[in-house]
């Protein structure tokens, strides 16, 4: 570290940074993450991999073609899902919040030991209060991993670049691995921390470093290559077939989608989602932009000229990867999980705010440098904390799942129908999985058959070689914010002609019907008496 010494406070700032982080994502963690299909199917895999052994060889599905994550996101969190036997969201997002407390540390620790104590504190208070790492923090995705892991990537890599013992590269490796893993756009950040791992080689040996690099990377996708030669390359067969059909649409020109896609990159940890403070998060770009212009001109050689140049070389990157492999960032839908896709780029963000300030309080005569950092800082400050997310979801969150699948429950068992019988679950529309439902449904013993795009969700109860067995009743899940896609109302229109789609024309009396959350309606189907 090229900081080891600093002033007095100093000694304090990363204990009461994890203070400050912990205090922001720790409380009400059981009702402040949202929870629908994705964290339905998280937990389902992790119930079925550490209570009955199925060991996940792909991680979650993309939401693109049939796609999957890297399976080490279901790894990672095994331990957490373990301590309960996969019946607790609220152990899982636990060990997801501390994720986020440690980012802050990481984070902390590369501005320091580029630019000091003051880059370092400043780096650390922007992400400890990012609204958008603290949302980042309280919900069961596999994005929100990836902070972490791309801080410890980043932080790693500068520490043996800029000298230090070259196993920090091995470091650098497993922090790029997780994050490919993590989410499959996590790719951009391998050419990142790439080009200065080739860089560093040019200038000193690296042989047995490499070796236990390339071993990083083989236990990272050994799952997806037992996948692929195991179900017929599944993988790759959906990815061509993906590429063949022409991809993700464009409904925006690529420079049109460059600027609203780096806009999105740089002002979300900052500012939070684009829609929510449009104006700010402009400024946002405008002020990281200017900090690397200045520190790429006038830094510091080999401090934070060259980590000004790297990480906003990396932004640029970042923002032209995406234009290209996501357009769908191009547009935003409010009530659905928003910029996590490129999270890895939120340490390099928050690492060039707290070199601009430091660079400010050195360079600039007192007291204006004192006065344009503080009113930055504080301005940031002041836009995250008087934002902060609410200690209930407001869709309910887990605990509204808990009670609806409770009254499903209920309802069937007063109505003769006992846990023993097989409950088929269909969703409106049919793109969205059954899971935020059939999660809490087998945590009451009911025997599920839970449809999704991809057949039949972990944890259904198939039957003797795969063959579905003859439900009792049919549960309809319907998504008022699909309505378009519907083509009708939920609460009755949309929900009323699915036994017929279904295959289950003799599901035709409603037992019961209620909005589990708003716009979240659930239909409970049984054979008309008699």
């Amino acid at each position: 570290m090229r900081h080891p010494t600093g002033p007095p406070w100093d000694r304090l700032a990363l204990p009461g940074l994890l203070v400050i982080a912990a205090l922001l994502r720790l409380p009400d963690l059981a009702t402040r993450g949202t929870w629908d299909a994705d964290q339905g199917h998280d937990m389902l895999v992790l119930r079925t991999f550490v209570k009955d052994g199925v060991v996940p060889l792909l991680g979650p599905p993309t939401s693109i073609g049939d796609i999957h994550h890297g399976a080490w996101y279901y790894y990672l969190l095994s331990p957490a899902a373990s301590l309960t036997g996969g019946d607790s969201p609220l152990a899982v997002v636990t060990l997801i919040a501390l994720c986020g407390v440690a980012a802050v540390g990481v984070a902390w620790w590369l501005a320091r030991s580029v630019a000091g104590p003051v880059a370092g504190l400043v780096a650390g208070v922007v992400l400890a209060t990012s609204v958008a790492a603290i949302d980042e923090s309280t919900f069961i995705w596999n994005p929100n991993l990836i902070a972490l892991s791309s801080a410890i990537a980043l932080a790693a890599a500068w520490r043996a670049w800029s000298g230090h013992d070259a196993r920090w590269w091995v470091v650098a490796a497993i922090g790029t691995a997780v994050t490919m893993q993590c989410h499959v756009l996590g790719i951009a950040l391998l050419p990142i921390v790439g080009v200065p791992f080739v860089l560093d080689a040019r200038r000193r040996p690296l042989g047995r470093v490499r070796l236990a690099i390339l071993l990083v990377f083989i236990a990272a996708y050994l799952p997806l290559v037992i996948n692929e030669l195991s179900r017929d390359f599944s993988e790759l067969r959906a990815a061509l077939e993906f590429l063949a059909s022409g991809g993700s649409p464009a409904e925006a020109a690529i420079p049109v989608r460059f600027g609203i896609v780096a806009l999105r990159v740089v002002s979300w940890p900052l500012t939070g989602l684009i829609i929510d403070g449009f104006a700010a998060g402009a400024v946002a770009l405008v002020v990281v932009i200017a900090i690397v212009a200045w520190r790429w001109i006038g830094g510091r050689e080999d401090l934070d000229q060259r980590v000004a140049r790297w990480f906003g070389l990396g932004l640029l990157w970042a923002a032209v990867f995406l234009t290209l492999a996501a357009p769908s960032l191009a547009s935003v839908v409010r009530g659905l999980p928003n910029d996590h896709y490129h999270a890895y780029a939120d340490p390099m963000v928050v690492v060039l705010v707290g070199l601009g300030a430091a660079a400010l309080l050195r360079e600039i005569r007192a007291p204006l440098g004192v006065i344009v950092a503080g009113v930055g800082v504080a301005a940031l400050l002041g836009w995250n904390l008087t934002r902060l997310p609410p200690a209930v979801n407001p869709g309910g969150g887990y605990p509204a799942a808990e009670r609806a699948a409770a009254r499903v429950d209920a309802a069937l068992t007063n109505a003769g129908i006992g846990r023993d019988a097989a409950i088929h679950l269909r969703s409106v529309p049919q793109f969205k999985s059954t899971e935020a439902m059939a999660y809490p449904l087998v945590l009451l013993g009911r025997r599920v058959l839970a449809e999704t795009p991809d057949g039949f969700a972990p944890g259904s109860s198939t039957g003797s070689g795969g063959v579905p067995p003859a439900s009792n009743a049919l549960v309809v899940l319907c998504d008022q914010l699909f309505r378009e896609a519907i083509g009708a109302d939920c609460g009755g229109p949309a929900e009323g002609k699915v036994p017929a789609e279904a295959g289950d024309a003799a599901f035709t009396s409603v037992l019961d019907r209620f909005e589990a959350a708003p716009g979240r309606w659930v239909t409970v189907f049984v054979p008309e008496p008699g």
